[in-house]
C-alpha cells in the first residue's frame, strides 16, 4: 500500500469533498489521508515547514514565493503532464490557474476558486447595494461589517484601490499606491470600519458569514471571500452573494483567493495519485462531485451549470464577472509574512490610531524591503547554483 498524507484546512468547503474522493484510492493500492488546519494556518504557516512532513498540500498562491525559495514543491507539468496543464487554462474561472504559475511553470492545480464579493442578508438590508456610497448610506441604517482580520485589511484595502482604479504594486515602487486613491481607500474602510458589529472586526470571513447565516447582527459585507457553502438555499438564513461594489469608472475590485493542490518534493506520485489529480480537475468531477461534497469548483463548467446555480441562489452567476476581473496579489518569498504586517498597519489607520499617509509610508516601506530582500537570496541562489 502506497500511503501519501496530506494537508487541508478545517472547512467542509476544504476537506469535504477531498477525503470522500480519497476513498476511492484503497482499491488502487493508495492510502490517501488528510489531516487539516485552520484557516489561519492555511493563510499564514511557513510553506516550507508544511511540505516538509506533507505529500499533498492546499495552499494560497502567495505561498508560492516561499515555496520556490525553498524548491519545495514539484511543478504540476511533471506531476500531470504539460497538455493537462494546458488544457485547464481554458476550463477554470478567472485567473485561478495563472495565480499559480510562476517561473514559466505551474506548481499548484486550481482545485477550488474564491475571490473577495459582497454577502448580504437581504431580509435585512433590502436591495444589495452598488456602489461604494451606497454602502455607506447601508451602513447608517443597517448592520455593515468588514473583512479586516488577519491578513484580510491589506485584501480588502488592495481591493477598495482595484475598484478605484489602482491596483496595488507587486514589487519594490516609490509607492504601493497613488496617494490620493490609497487616502480615500483608507478614509472609506475606518468610516464603515467605526459603525462595524461589535468584534466583526476581529472575525474571520468564515466567522463572519457563520454570524450572518445564525443572527440579525451583519446585513451586509461589501468585500468577503465567496463561501458558496453559505447561500445553499436548505439553509434557514441562505446568504445572497454577489459583484463587490464598484468605484469610479464602474470597476469591481477584487482580490483572487481560492484554493491550490500542491505536491511537494518529498512525495512519490503513483500512476494512481496522478490520475485522481486529474480526475479532481475534470469538468464533470467540479460540476458534480465536488459540489455534492460541500466543496467549490473553479472549472467553468461548474459555475456555468444553471441546475448548480440554481441550488446556490445565484451565487456564481452574480459573482462571476467578479472572480473573471480578480487582481493577484505579489509572490515573492516573505509576502505572506509582510501581509500580515500591512494588515496591522491599515487596521490601526482604521481605528485612528495612525495618520492614513504615515500608515501608505509604512506599508510600501515593508513591501519594498521585503521585496529586496526576496531578490537579493535569489541572486545569491543562482550564483551558487
Amino acid at each position: 500500500m502506497h500511503r501519501i498524507v496530506g494537508l487541508t484546512w478545517d472547512h467542509p468547503r476544504g476537506h469535504d469533498a477531498l477525503a470522500a474522493a480519497a476513498t476511492s484510492l484503497r482499491a488502487l493500492d493508495v492510502d490517501l489521508r488528510w489531516e487539516v488546519h485552520p484557516l489561519e494556518g492555511f493563510e499564514s504557516a511557513p510553506i516550507a515547514d508544511l511540505a516538509a512532513g506533507y505529500d499533498l498540500i492546499v495552499l494560497d498562491h502567495p505561498h508560492l514565493g516561499d515555496a520556490l525559495a525553498a524548491d519545495c514543491l514539484q511543478p504540476m507539468e511533471e506531476v500531470i503532464g504539460d497538455d493537462e496543464i494546458a488544457a485547464l487554462s481554458s476550463r477554470v474561472v478567472g485567473p485561478s490557474l495563472r495565480s499559480y504559475q510562476a517561473r514559466g511553470l505551474t506548481w499548484a492545480l486550481p482545485l477550488d476558486a474564491a475571490t473577495q464579493v459582497a454577502a448580504c442578508r437581504a431580509d435585512l438590508s433590502g436591495s444589495a447595494p452598488t456602489t461604494w456610497e451606497d454602502v455607506r448610506a447601508l451602513s447608517y441604517e443597517a448592520p455593515v461589517a468588514l473583512s479586516v482580520s488577519g491578513p484580510h485589511a491589506y485584501l480588502t484595502f488592495a481591493s477598495v484601490c482595484h475598484g478605484l482604479g489602482s491596483p496595488l504594486a507587486h514589487s519594490a515602487a516609490e509607492r504601493i499606491v497613488d496617494d490620493a486613491v490609497g487616502l480615500e481607500a483608507i478614509a472609506l474602510l475606518a468610516d464603515l470600519f467605526s459603525r462595524a458589529p461589535e468584534g466583526s472586526g476581529g472575525q474571520n470571513p468564515i466567522a463572519l458569514l457563520e454570524r450572518m447565516c445564525a443572527t440579525d447582527e451583519i446585513a451586509y459585507i461589501p468585500l468577503v471571500y465567496g463561501y458558496v457553502n453559505y447561500a445553499d438555499r436548505a439553509r434557514r438564513h441562505p446568504l445572497e452573494f454577489g459583484p463587490s461594489p464598484v468605484g469610479r469608472g464602474g470597476c469591481s475590485g477584487s482580490t483572487i483567493g481560492g484554493t491550490g493542490l500542491a505536491v511537494t518534493r518529498r512525495a512519490e506520485v503513483p500512476a494512481a495519485l496522478r490520475a485522481h489529480l486529474v480526475w479532481l480537475l475534470s469538468d464533470s468531477t467540479q460540476a458534480g462531485f465536488i459540489p455534492r461534497n460541500a466543496g467549490q469548483p473553479s472549472a467553468v463548467a461548474a459555475w456555468e451549470d444553471a441546475e448548480l446555480d440554481a441550488r446556490f441562489g445565484g451565487f456564481y452567476r452574480r459573482t462571476r464577472s467578479t472572480i473573471d476581473t480578480a487582481w493577484v496579489r505579489p509572490r515573492f518569498a516573505g509576502f505572506t509574512a509582510v501581509q500580515s504586517e500591512m494588515s496591522h498597519v491599515l487596521r490601526d489607520a482604521m481605528r485612528g490610531a495612525v495618520g492614513a499617509r504615515d500608515a501608505l509610508r509604512t506599508i510600501t516601506s515593508l513591501q519594498n524591503n521585503e521585496y529586496e530582500r526576496s531578490a537579493a537570496a535569489d541572486v545569491e541562489r543562482s550564483s551558487l547554483a
